[in-house]
């Protein structure tokens, strides 16, 4: 977010992709399933080749596959947090997602999730993203300092990912498998509602 330092898109894309395949393994390789609970792009850690390693575990919980969500004390930062998990205080896989498509979006556009210094109509992130893709214009909510220097069909890719991860109805969200194989282009793009 410093206005003097710049990721450029390729090594933005890589990211996105390395926090997935964190995330993937989190939730679907290990013999328990880990909620991390605390996803935001602070909590994304960068090594040398700018490779992705999610950290901060202090909030994470281990569920047994298949087991129904505990309610737990509310943790988390605003922002980041599904809908549901703020409502219920149960974590899920779907809350983690969420959390990911926010960073997704974080990282095609160059700006926390919620901003007041854009004024109200584009406050929000995902409501301001949303209202672009609901005109065919989500290219439009590019980050502005990458000048235009991105593969135009992978900013597309991840900023339809991210409006995917962090549907406000986490039914309708894709389990993190499904939204890593839409950023390797192994399948086509989900179709969203225009808002």
């Amino acid at each position: 977010f410093k206005p003097k330092t710049l990721l450029p898109w390729e090594a933005r894309y890589r990211i996105a992709q390395g926090l997935a395949s964190g995330l993937l393994y989190l939730h679907e390789e290990w013999e328990q399933c880990v909620l991390h609970r605390d996803i935001k792009s602070s909590n994304v850690m960068l090594d040398a080749n700018f490779n992705a390693k999610l950290g901060d575990f202090g909030l994470a919980r281990l569920v047994d596959h298949g087991q129904e969500p505990q309610k737990t004390a509310l943790a988390g930062t605003m922002g980041y947090m599904a809908p549901e998990f703020v409502i219920t205080g149960k974590a899920r896989k779907e809350s983690d997602v969420y959390s990911f498509g926010i960073v997704a979006l974080e990282i095609c556009c160059g700006r926390k999730p919620i901003d007041p210094k854009f004024g109200s109509s584009k406050v929000n992130m995902v409501e301001w993203v949303w209202e672009l893709y609901g005109e065919e214009k989500v290219i439009e909510a590019a980050d502005p300092k990458l000048c235009g220097d991105f593969d135009e069909k992978q900013m597309e890719c991840l900023m339809i990912v991210g409006l995917w991860c962090a549907h406000p109805d986490n039914n309708m969200r894709p389990s993190i498998q499904q939204a890593i194989q839409v950023l390797n282009f192994e399948v086509p793009l989900p179709n969203l509602p225009s808002n």
